[in-house]
Formats: C-alpha cells, structure tokens, sequence
C-alpha cells in the first residue's frame, strides 16, 4: 500500500519537531528491524500500526534514547535522542514488557518514577498520575495482585508523573477491559488537545481509528504509509475485494442473493 499523497499530513514544513526520524535504521547482526524510516510528529496523537513484528517497539525504543540507530537520526526537540539525559524529561514511556516490580504497591511505583524524575513533591505528583488513569482504590496494592489491565494504567501513570509534553505507548491498551480502555483513550485525547506529542503503537485497526487522527502504518522494518487517518481508511475501504460463498444448498442461496 502506497499513500506517498498523505505524507504532508506527518511531515509539515519548520525547523524541529517534538520527534524528527531522518532515514532510521536499526539492525542486530543480519537482522533489519528499522529499515530507512523517516517521518516527523506534532502535537496530537498518531498511531503507530502494524502487524507483530514489524518493528513498532524498536522504533518506540530508539525514539525514547534507549536505542542507538545504526544508521540515520532520531532527535527529540531538535536533540539526539540517544545519549542525551535532557531526553528522558520531555519523554514518557510505556514499554510494551511488564516493567513493574510485584512487590510495590501501585502508589509507590509511581512515586519512585516522580523521584527519579526529581520532583519536588513526588507524592502529591504521584496521587495526581493516579487519579488520572482511575486507580486510586487500588493505590495501596502490590502490583503483583494487579490484573493486566490495572498493570498497564500504572504503567501510563509511571510515564506520565512529570508531565512531559512527549508520551510514547507501546500496546498500551493490552489486557484493559472495554471501561478501562474507553476512559485511557479519553485520557490520551485530553492530553493531546492540551498541545502533546502522543505516538502510540498497535496491531488493532479499530484502536488507532478510535483514538489518533493521523497513522503511520510499518511493515516488515518500513514506513508503509502515512498521513491522516481517515484518508489512509478510505484508501483501503475502497479497494476491491472478492468473496467466496460455500453452501450444502445452492438453490436456496441463490434464491437469498436474489
């Protein structure tokens, strides 16, 4: 799937944007992950879709500083994502891996990522992370009696405790229940109207459609498409399609189709 016209739509004119890709590849031994991506975010919230193993998480982790691009550049804010702590304070990440320990309660996850952060009042910064993602009942928890989809808010409350104007989400909505997903995507579309970068991955056609309004769409390491959303959907509505129909009765399905 070719959309070259709906580029413009990723890559507007200006001299930095929040994330800058500039013919990004990533390669471990033989193996290409990232092949030749380039593409540039605003505020607002894109989705970054494809299927498993295309290569979302690499591109998430070389946009968050902890890869280094074999070859090409990713800058955040007009700086090299890589090897630059400035980065990790402009950027939230929620990694797609369980990256929380079991043993802490769900409050004190999120107020150890504030004191990393070096806050000046990790707890107050923590309560409010929590109340936005609608854990508060469960604050006082181990992690390790979480479900999957309590798990993943913490997380997006983890990422989100210092307010950093860049959130990248890997799969977040893995493991939520239809409450939990509706009121995160409302959440994250709140955020973007209040001038955030938001990029966030999945392999769910109907997520990205419910939440970003502009997509880049990877395959196999490469950038497929990209632009606006709703042009990218009716691009591929309006492809042709054939259907096969089995039937123990042709006679009577034939009599229906008529």
């Amino acid at each position: 799937m070719s959309v070259a016209a709906t580029e413009a739509a990723v890559e507007p004119q200006g001299p930095s944007a929040p994330v800058e890709l500039t013919d990004v590849s990533r390669w471990y031994g033989n193996v290409v992950a990232v092949n030749e991506v380039s593409f540039r975010l605003e505020p607002g919230v894109t989705g970054l879709l494809g299927p498993n193993g295309a290569g979302k998480s690499t591109l998430l982790h070389l946009m968050a500083g902890l890869l280094a691009p074999s070859a090409g550049s990713v800058r955040i804010s007009g700086r090299p994502a890589f090897g630059d702590p400035h980065v990790y304070r402009v950027i939230g990440l929620v990694p797609e891996r369980e990256a929380v320990y079991p043993f802490l309660t769900g409050r004190e996850f999120v107020e150890a990522n504030a004191k990393l952060q070096g806050l000046p009042d990790p707890a107050a910064a923590a309560r409010r992370a929590i109340a936005e993602v609608d854990l508060t009942d469960a604050q006082d928890r181990p992690l390790g009696g979480y479900s999957k989809g309590m798990r993943q808010r913490a997380k997006v409350a983890a990422a989100f405790v210092h307010d950093p104007p860049i959130l990248l989400l890997d799969e977040p909505f893995n493991g939520m229940d239809p409450r939990q997903r509706l009121h995160t995507m409302a959440f994250l579309r709140r955020l973007a109207e209040e001038g955030r970068t938001i990029l966030f991955s999945s392999h769910i056609l109907e997520e990205v459609e419910r939440v970003a309004d502009r997509v880049l769409v990877v395959i196999a390491g490469r950038l497929a498409a990209s632009g606006d959303f709703r042009a990218i959907r009716r691009l591929m509505t309006d492809r042709p399609h054939t259907f096969t129909l089995r039937s123990s009765n042709d006679r009577r399905l034939a009599a229906e189709l008529l």
